[in-house]
């Protein structure tokens, strides 16, 4: 393909995620099945642009002026110091510039707001304001990056080190996390990808899962032999990381409202070799047995602003109603998790989110409707490295802790 093909490819992939909620990296690998033409080369040129153009889509609809996948495009060009004439052609390439778009490039570009500079949608700033104060723009920019690989070593099967050894060998650059016990970092462009196919993985070694998510498994406090309640387990990442904390001695069911979600969990656990996670695919029944647990984990639906590294569309997606929404949920499924939790049980509350409202709202409202719940001091008896955000609650973001946006509250049962 041509310079100029891959940008009108690129056009088009946007226009279609304009019109989707599927992730961009799911929906790009559904969009290049179906055009087996696009080389290798061509993929990868095209996927950068895409990415690029939503970690900086504030910037370049300022610039322009416009907010069209096109003008974002031609934007794209300009700040890496391409004149986008050459490339907008026609033929296979976008159709030549128009007047106006040659009017909006010559005018000079005016000074950016905040959100504009941090790339954050407007309507946030006061939530935003509110989790950051001085240090927003900073969190922000570190927000914009691309994120690291990051997994988490199965101490049922392997080791750290003999792990990490393992994939210096096989040419990654694979550095231990900082804060997690088990983590493992590979940065950006390391060809990843290839993990999920190594025998390392498939033989139960390692799963992926960001350090901030492990440390929440940590925090929860899991230990040997308790009944432990995953409540929205989507795929099932921190039933498996509570498993091996567990040492797979105990129970562990997963249960999510959306059962498609789970449908990976049993080959997951298979090969982990977690052996004390059940499935349970509706509310009640044998599996829930008096439904009281020890340990409730409850890993919220939420905005998903804590991964706007490796999801920069979400930041794009997320509305006011939709914030709304995710709060009554939130709402709804503590509530639940709570008729779910014994007497002297753990509720782990977490979510992805940067935004109060979402975390310490949700928490301060939910003990208001349950006095029988008392907060738990996540630091208390934490033993590892000093971890930062690690207070009473736990608030991770890429700036402080080098992981994703990850918010951790522990409450207990009287």
């Amino acid at each position: 393909m041509t310079p100029a093909a891959r940008l009108q490819m690129a056009i088009e992939i946007l226009d279609g995620l304009e019109q989707t909620a599927q992730p961009a990296d799911r929906f790009l690998k559904s969009w290049f099945r179906n055009r087996r033409f696009a080389g290798s080369k061509d993929r990868r040129a095209i996927a950068e642009r895409v990415f690029s153009v939503q970690r900086r889509r504030a910037h370049l609809s300022h610039r322009l002026g416009q907010q069209t996948s096109r003008a974002l495009v031609i934007a794209s060009l300009l700040e890496g110091g391409e004149d986008p004439a050459l490339l907008f052609t026609g033929g296979y390439g976008p159709a030549p510039l128009t007047e106006e778009e040659r009017a909006a490039i010559a005018a000079p570009a005016s000074s950016a707001p905040d959100w504009v500079q941090g790339e954050y949608p407007s309507w946030l700033e006061e939530d935003l304001c509110r989790a950051f104060g001085a240090r927003l723009l900073e969190e922000m920019s570190a927000l914009q990056q691309r994120a690291p690989v990051d997994l988490r070593v199965n101490s049922l099967k392997a080791k750290r080190p003999d792990v990490l050894a393992a994939l210096k060998a096989e040419g990654y650059a694979a550095t231990a996390t900082p804060h997690s016990p088990w983590g493992i970092r590979i940065p950006p462009g390391e060809g990843s990808a290839a993990l999920a196919k190594s025998p390392l993985f498939e033989s139960g070694a390692f799963e992926f899962q960001d350090e901030a998510a492990q440390l929440a498994s940590l925090l929860a406090r899991a230990q040997p032999g308790m009944r432990v309640l995953d409540l929205a387990a989507g795929a099932g990442g921190k039933s498996l990381a509570l498993a091996a904390v567990m040492n797979d001695q105990g129970s562990i069911l997963a249960f999510d409202d959306k059962a498609d979600r789970l449908a990976p969990m049993a080959e997951r656990a298979g090969r982990a070799g977690a052996a004390c996670i059940k499935i349970a695919e509706k509310r009640g029944g044998p599996l829930w047995e008096n439904g009281k647990f020890d340990l409730v984990f409850l890993d919220a639906p939420c905005s998903g602003t804590g991964t706007w590294r490796r999801q920069p569309e979400l930041r794009w997606r997320l509305t006011p109603e939709r914030l709304a929404e995710l709060n009554r949920i939130q709402d709804w499924l503590l509530d639940d998790a709570a008729r779910h939790t014994g007497p002297g049980g753990r509720l782990i509350y977490a979510t992805c989110s940067l935004l109060g409202c979402e975390n310490q709202d949700r928490v301060a409202a939910f003990l208001s409707r349950n006095k029988d719940f008392v907060p738990i001091d996540l630091a208390a008896g934490w033993e590892g490295k000093p971890v930062p955000g690690l207070g009473a609650d736990f608030r991770a973001t890429p700036q402080a802790t080098g992981t994703d946006g990850f918010y951790c509250a522990g409450l207990r049962r009287l």
